[in-house]
């Protein structure tokens, strides 16, 4: 299949994925002088978290996240990585901190340390705290506290124009488009074992990240565990998972039923979390106890996305507009890198999205 709808592509199709669309999120955690989890809030000296495009916190305040905007070179997006790095340090420096350059957390000492992201007093700032809330005590906070970069990743509407010409043009161009990048996401699931393989950076971790740490973890000299022959701790059953969620059966065959699926989840009860409750006195403990508090609650290693309007819930996006470009979520920070990730990773990602989508089944 790839072969034939390669040959079948031409010249002027070929030339366009130079413009394809690229975006990059990266988190990286605010370590103090000792190498621990800061303790002090996100710098305001960074503008606020809730608000600022580029620079954000997700779980905790010490993990920051960086957002680039979406770029057709793969210059750009490093290069606005690196500016606002810069501008991080000049504000960390002040304080004696650093970023942890690897996607395991630093040495953590109890939960009750680790700082849950504070977005203010606003309904959407005090939504986006309880949702954080909720996913520490279902998940536990430890986990949080790992970090990763995200791919953001859209093909040119000239070559999915292209396709939709030679392959089914009595199909409405955004079903169509829908269905290409659904294919996309299932050549993903199929083959993201590569990606584990050839950039899996997470094969030690400190022994404060484990209650208990797990037999297959061999311990080295200090307070370092190791997996042997392991490449990411970060994508296996002992980083960022979760048992409640296996119950949930999510489809890509299409568009219709992945939201169907999710939506589901989201409206589901679930007795262990209906057993935790909502609250503890005044104080929020989740957004509510069903499967999913929200969609974003789902972990996967990739998702289709479509940019939300003003108070629009992703899913109602991508229902009702498709999916406009996928999220790359298996990749662990590249501690050799000073943004977590290189030009040459950037090509070998466009590569293996391009042959994920013309490898369609």
């Amino acid at each position: 299949m790839f072969e034939q709808r390669l040959a079948a592509l031409d010249a002027t199709a070929l030339r366009s994925l130079q413009h394809m669309q690229r975006g990059i999120e990266k988190e990286s955690l605010r370590i103090d002088s000792r190498g621990y989890l800061s303790q002090r809030p996100h710098p305001p000296t960074l503008g606020s978290a809730l608000t600022h495009p580029s620079i954000t916190t997700d779980y905790s305040e010490a993990l920051l996240e960086f957002i680039t905007p979406t770029f057709s070179s793969y210059e750009e997006p490093i290069r606005f990585l690196e500016q606002l790095h810069r501008i991080t340090y000049a504000e960390l420096e002040k304080n004696n901190e650093k970023l942890w350059v690897n996607s395991m957390p630093c040495a953590l000492t109890a939960e009750k340390d680790i700082p849950i992201a504070y977005y203010g007093t606003s309904n959407i700032g005090k939504m986006k705290h309880i949702y954080r809330v909720g996913l520490g005590h279902r998940y536990g906070k430890t986990m949080q506290t790992i970090a990763g970069i995200h791919y953001n990743v859209s093909f040119p509407t000239d070559f999915l124009t292209s396709l939709h010409q030679q392959q089914a043009a009595e199909m409405d161009y955004q079903a169509f488009v829908d269905q290409q990048y659904f294919a996309l996401i299932r050549n993903v699931h199929r083959y993201s074992w590569l990606l584990i393989y050839l950039f899996g950076a997470s094969p030690a971790v400190c022994r404060s990240f484990f209650k208990e740490v797990p037999e297959q973890l061999e311990t080295t000299a200090g307070r370092t565990v190791i997996a042997p022959y392991g490449t990411s701790l970060r994508m296996s059953d002992l980083g960022y998972q979760n048992s409640s969620q296996a119950q949930i059966k999510v489809r890509y065959d299409n568009l219709s039923h992945y939201v169907e699926d999710l939506c589901r989840a989201v409206d589901t009860p679930y007795p262990a979390f209906e057993v935790m409750g909502l609250k503890d006195g005044e104080s929020w403990k989740q957004l509510n106890t069903h499967i999913l508090q929200i969609e974003n609650e789902y972990y996967g290693v990739i998702r289709p996305k479509r940019t939300a309007q003003k108070n629009e819930r992703p899913l109602s996006a991508l229902k009702n507009r498709g999916v406009e470009y996928i999220e790359l979520r298996c990749l662990d920070l590249d501690p050799f890198s000073p943004v977590g990730i290189t030009e040459e990773q950037f090509h070998f990602l466009d590569l293996f999205c391009c042959y994920c989508l013309l490898e369609a089944s």
